[in-house]
């Protein structure tokens, strides 16, 4: 599969503008400093709907990391050969303009506003990889996939960083959703606690409505020294955990 561009309408440049827009004038002070530089990095723009041959071009002289379009939600095996390979998914669809506030299926603007810009970042691109080779090693046991999935989603989709002036957002989860992003810094009613890796492997995740809790890392190097804690608790992992089934993007 391929983006095809010149299949873009002009609603559909409409929603990329009113989702820009609307999402980067309330992440200063809110989103973490390297997703803030990752825009710049890409050169996103309001006016133009992100050309992927273009991205993967940047991309690639950052991390080695490429998009790779896909229709939408793929099997884990898939998923995760697919990022094992430094290949992130990406559909290229936007949402309706009456689905601006929710919508149950990542599209185009989680996928690539969310995740993109801090694929220019070489220890989370590299977290991911060796993540996702773990996964693989374990694709065939139901439990293991589980707990990866919950790591996968308090970090890479709704996780928090700790920088100089505060806590700072870079899960493209919160990053792509204009209630959540003031909601998971300054509301009262989530936890906020360190990152470990066998507590998130215990903890369910909620995609019906807000998280009820943030795991907080220190820098991006912490995700990536975990991996050889994430390999020992599935080793010692036992029954399985109760929760969903697929990791999400």
């Amino acid at each position: 599969m391929e983006q095809q561009y010149d299949k873009y309408t002009a609603e559909d440049f409409e929603v990329w503008r009113v989702l820009f827009e609307r999402q980067v004038a309330q992440l200063p002070g809110m989103a973490t400093d390297e997703y803030l530089a990752g825009i710049q990095r890409i050169g996103f723009t309001a006016d133009r709907i992100p050309d992927f041959t273009e991205v993967n071009r940047v991309l690639s002289g950052h991390t080695g990391w490429q998009l790779h379009v896909v229709a939408g939600l793929i099997p884990n095996k898939e998923f995760f050969e697919l990022m094992a390979n430094r290949y992130f998914p990406s559909s290229t669809w936007l949402r309706r303009k009456d689905q601006l506030d929710y919508l149950e299926e990542p599209d185009m603007f989680h996928d690539v506003f969310g995740h993109v810009p801090l694929l220019t970042n070489q220890h989370l691109c590299d977290f991911l990889a060796n993540l996702s080779r773990i996964a693989l090693r374990h694709i065939g046991n139901p439990e293991a996939i589980e707990r990866i999935a919950r790591l996968y989603w308090y970090t890479v989709e709704f996780g928090l960083i700790r920088e100089a002036d505060g806590l700072r957002i870079y899960g493209a989860g919160i990053l792509s959703s204009k209630g959540e992003t003031h909601y998971s810094l300054h509301d009262e009613r989530p936890k906020r606690l360190p990152y470990d890796v066998r507590t998130i492997m215990n903890t369910p995740y909620i995609k019906e409505h807000f998280q009820e809790q943030y795991f907080v890392i220190d820098s991006y190097e912490q995700l990536y020294r975990s991996v050889g804690q994430i390999e020992e608790a599935l080793e010692a992992a036992p029954s399985a955990p109760e929760g969903g089934t697929l990791a999400y993007r």
